[in-house]
C-alpha cells in the first residue's frame, strides 16, 4: 500500500483539480509499487489515469505500459550497486553534500509535509578516474535503488527527432521506476546550443533533454558526469541543484584509498599505502585501483611461492617506468607542437 503522505496528496490533488499535482502523486504511487515488483497493480494504475469518466484520455504521455517501458529499457544498463561511500575517499565537502542528499531522499516525506521537495539533481566534473561513476554508484547503493546508466551507442540514432524519442523513453522509464539515473560523458548531448558547430538536431535534443529533466519527480535521481564542464549548455549547468568537482587525489588521498583497498589481501603487504602513493605519483583513484588489481593478478597466479613484498615491489617498478615513458611521449608531444609553432614576424 502507498506511504500515507502520497495518498493524502492524492486527495488533495484530486479535491482541487490540480491535475499536474494528480498526475506526479499518481505516478509517485506506480513507482513505489514497481519497486516492490507489484507489476499487475502498476500497469493497471498507469491505464487507469490515462482515461477518465468520459472514456477520453487525460494528457499523461508520462504514464506507459509495460511493453512501452521495455523499449525504455534498451537504451540503458541497470546495474546492482556493490560500492558503497565507504569505498570512496572524499573531501569532507563532497561528504558532507552527498550525505545531506541522501538524508534528504530518506526523509522526503518530512520535507513534502512542509512543502518541499529532495534534491534529486547532480552534476559530477573533473578528470577522468576520479570517481564520478563510482561516487553515482555508491550514492545509488546509499538510497537504495538500481543505478541506471545510459547507452549512448543505442540511443543516439542517425534519423531526425530519433534520438530524442529514444530520450523521452528512457526518461518515461526513470519516472516510474525509482532508481539513479545515470549520464556519463554528459557534454556529449548537454552541450551548449549556441556553438555554431553544432547540428540543429543536437539543440532540439538538448531541448527535449532539459524539459525531460524538469518533469521528474524527486524520488528519481538524474546523476551526470563530464571531463568538460566548458562545453556543457548554460541552461543545463541551472538544471542541477548540486554540482561538485572531483579532482585528482592529492598524496594523501591517493594513500588513503590504496590503504582501503590493500585491507582486501590476505596477507601483509609490508610496504605502507604512504610509500606506496608517493612511489606511484600522481594518480588518478582508478589508477590506483588498477595498481593494486594487477597486485592481486600476480599474487594469485604466484600460489604461495612469491610474498606480496616482492610482488609489490616488482609491480612499483613497472609502474614507475611506464610513467616515465608517458611523461617522455608527453614531452615528446609538447616539443614536436611548440616545433609546429608557426613564429611571429619582428
Amino acid at each position: 500500500m502507498a506511504r500515507s503522505d502520497l495518498l493524502l496528496s492524492l486527495v488533495k490533488a484530486g479535491s482541487s483539480g490540480d491535475r499536474r499535482a494528480f498526475q506526479a502523486t499518481t505516478e509517485a504511487i506506480i513507482a513505489e509499487e514497481r519497486a516492490k515488483n507489484h507489476a499487475v497493480l502498476a500497469d493497471r494504475l498507469s491505464r487507469a489515469i490515462q482515461q477518465n469518466g468520459n472514456g477520453s484520455r487525460m494528457p499523461a504521455p508520462s504514464l506507459v505500459t509495460t511493453d512501452a517501458l521495455n523499449r525504455g529499457r534498451d537504451f540503458i544498463s541497470e546495474v546492482t550497486p556493490r560500492r558503497t561511500l565507504e569505498d570512496l575517499v572524499l573531501s569532507d565537502q563532497t561528504r558532507r553534500t552527498i550525505n545531506e542528499l541522501i538524508e534528504e531522499q530518506h526523509r522526503a516525506d518530512v520535507l513534502r509535509a512542509h512543502g518541499l521537495e529532495p534534491r534529486s539533481r547532480i552534476l559530477l566534473v573533473g578528470p577522468p578516474g576520479t570517481g564520478k561513476t563510482t561516487l553515482a554508484e555508491a550514492l545509488a547503493e546509499a538510497v537504495s535503488v538500481s543505478l541506471f546508466v545510459v547507452r549512448y551507442e543505442s540511443m543516439i540514432g542517425s534519423y531526425l527527432g530519433e534520438t530524442a524519442a529514444r530520450l523521452k523513453r528512457i526518461f518515461d522509464y526513470a519516472r516510474t521506476t525509482p532508481c539513479v539515473l545515470f549520464f556519463d560523458e554528459f557534454d556529449a548531448i548537454g552541450k551548449e546550443r549556441g556553438d555554431t558547430h553544432e547540428t540543429g538536431e543536437i539543440k532540439r535534443v538538448v531541448s527535449s533533454l532539459l524539459m525531460q529533466i524538469d518533469e521528474l519527480p524527486s524520488y528519481t535521481i538524474v546523476a551526470a558526469a563530464t571531463n568538460h564542464p566548458e562545453l556543457l549548455d548554460r541552461a543545463a549547468w541551472r538544471r542541477f541543484q548540486v554540482r561538485l568537482n572531483l579532482p585528482l587525489p592529492n598524496q594523501k588521498q591517493l594513500a588513503d584509498y590504496i590503504s582501503i583497498l590493500l585491507c582486501r589481501f590476505n596477507e601483509s603487504t609490508q610496504f605502507s599505502s604512504k610509500a606506496i602513493a608517493k612511489t606511484l605519483g600522481k594518480l588518478s583513484y582508478s589508477d590506483a585501483e588498477q595498481f593494486c588489481l594487477d597486485v592481486r593478478r600476480r599474487q594469485v597466479l604466484a600460489m604461495g611461492e612469491k610474498d606480496l613484498k616482492n610482488i609489490i615491489s616488482e609491480q612499483l617498478s613497472i609502474w614507475a617506468s611506464k610513467a616515465r615513458a608517458q611523461r617522455s611521449s608527453e614531452y615528446e608531444e609538447d616539443h614536436a607542437r611548440a616545433s609546429s609553432a608557426p613564429t611571429s614576424k619582428r
